[in-house]
């Protein structure tokens, strides 16, 4: 299955990173806070289909996006989230 995102939406998909405290000891996902880059899985038409935002973000770029933004989805097994491009913050390059 694949999400398709609708007019100003875009799919992308929280990017894990490991950390590791000054000890060496790594943190479990759960004992830190939630990530806010991200990699750009799906685009919509409204942003694609406008002139002015269509070179702004391309699927593959990684992204920084508001922390409590989007609603995440489970897509066969892997976990998505859905935001505005509003709540895109900035693009990694």
């Amino acid at each position: 299955m694949k999400l398709i995102p609708l007019g100003d939406r875009v799919v992308i998909k929280k990017i894990e990173m490991e950390e590791k405290t000054k000890g060496g000891i790594v943190l479990p996902s759960s004992a830190k806070e939630q990530p806010s880059m991200a990699e750009v899985l799906a685009i919509g038409d409204g942003i694609l289909n406008d002139e002015k935002k269509k070179d702004e973000i391309a699927v593959g770029d990684k992204v920084i996006f508001s922390k409590y933004a989007g609603t995440e989805v489970n897509v066969d097994g892997d976990e998505q989230t859905i935001v505005k491009l509003a709540d895109i913050l900035a693009v990694v390059r």
